[in-house]
């Protein structure tokens, strides 16, 4: 099904996103459910796989905007990360590290046992090790959730984000190697590209905070400044073919540690970041095609049911060893379900590269589908019945404050 006229694209864009908009707070109002579900649901429906609204996108502004956004979000998260947890909580990692693990090699074991090829059953088993710093983190900033729970599902989604970008980066590396025997173009994709971004990221988290204190006034300059930063940051590492993701999140860390607080009302970067929100959830809807998703459903759905048992069930393994209760746990687990956005960014990278991962199979375009709608109504779940939702007539409080204030173990009754 296509539209019988043909809708330029500097057109269908910006009605799209008024679209999207309009259905995400009336789904909200009407449902309770995240806006971003219903981003996802239009932006697929407007696909040119689906309705023809929207135009193909190979590459330009549309891509680059998504990357943007999808840099503030991991900006944010890497805000909020507190490292001296870690140190105090070194099961915390270790959680990390299995789970990634665990849900790695059941997805690669069941791909192949479906008779995936070796290259689709690794990607699809590196993509599964992710959650989605953007649907999740929209998730918690919308609920104004705060607790165990909440803090857990952060962290955690950023070790597995950076895992899976350390292993995509190698199959990328892998891919080329294999294809043009080329050990510099290997060697530079799969390491190189991951050191020059991180330190990039880090170089940002020093300078900006240091001109800010050489300015002054950080309370009402800090939002701006790293909005700002941000997308330059994004549009290098985008245009160089380096690694966006990880440069964000690096900027993120580093800015926090170095003790520079966003002001108070300013989560999800105000206006803007909720502006390019909604760009960024139609944007990967807009990637999928309906044959696609229909022709790897079988696999698909098996895969999404052991991404959630590998997740869920090495989160709660060690879920006494972290501080909390084995239902907190396995709540944990279920809130790290999204995956869509990181998954559709790293391949639309690769793409920019001109490693066409994703023309090889059709059970991820179901997976993403599935996990994009699904994915935040889990997460919004977890909160709930964790008990970490905020009165949301409250005011929004700054990351600084908010980080890990209720991540201490539980006492025991």
């Amino acid at each position: 099904m296509s539209l019988p006229f043909p809708l330029a694209s500097d057109l269908a864009w910006p009605l799209a996103l008024l679209l999207a908009w309009i259905a995400g707070e009336l789904g909200y109002r009407a449902t309770d459910l995240p806006r971003i579900v219903f981003y996802g649901l239009v932006g697929f429906v407007l696909a040119p796989g689906q309705t023809g609204f929207l135009p193909p996108v190979e590459k330009g502004t549309v891509i680059l905007l998504a990357n943007v956004a999808f840099g503030l979000i991991l900006f944010e998260l890497g805000y909020r990360i507190n490292l001296r947890w870690l140190r105090n909580n070194p099961w915390l990692g270790v959680t990390g590290l299995v789970e990634a693990a665990v849900t790695f090699t059941a997805v690669y074991f069941v791909a192949r046992w479906f008779g995936a090829p070796l290259l689709t059953s690794l990607l699809l088993a590196t993509l599964s090790m992710s959650s989605s710093p953007a649907g999740i983190l929209r998730v918690v900033n919308e609920q104004r959730s705060a607790g165990q729970v909440t803090e857990r599902i952060l962290h955690l989604s950023v070790f597995n984000s950076v895992l899976a970008v350390l292993a995509f980066k190698i199959l990328i590396a892998f891919w080329l190697f294999k294809t043009s025997n080329s050990v510099g173009s290997a060697a530079w994709y799969g390491f190189a590209v991951l050191v020059v971004s991180a330190g990039l990221g880090v170089l940002m988290g020093v300078l900006v905070p240091g001109l800010l204190r050489c300015i002054g006034d950080l309370g009402r300059d800090a939002t701006l400044a790293f909005a700002l930063t941000v997308i330059a940051l994004v549009a290098v590492t985008y245009f160089y073919t380096l690694s966006p993701v990880l440069a964000a999140l690096t900027f993120g860390l580093t800015a926090r540690h170095r003790r520079v607080a966003l002001n108070r009302a300013q989560r999800n970067f105000g206006t803007l970041g909720d502006l390019l929100t909604v760009l960024l959830f139609v944007f990967v809807s807009a990637t999928l095609s309906w044959k696609q998703v229909a022709a790897g459903a079988e696999l698909a759905l098996l895969l999404v049911v052991v991404r959630f048992i590998g997740k869920t069930g090495a989160i709660a393994l060690f879920s006494r060893l972290t501080g909390i209760s084995w239902r907190k746990g396995i709540l944990t687990g279920l809130g790290m379900m999204p995956l869509s956005v990181f998954a559709v960014l790293l391949l639309e990278q690769s793409r920019h590269l001109g490693v066409h991962f994703v023309e090889q199979f059709s059970v991820l375009e179901t997976a993403v589908l599935l996990l994009g709608v699904l994915g935040p109504v889990m997460t919004q779940l977890a909160l709930i019945w964790a008990n970490e939702l905020s009165p949301l007539d409250t005011e929004p409080e700054a990351l600084e404050e908010t980080a890990v204030r209720t991540a201490e173990p539980e006492k025991e009754p």
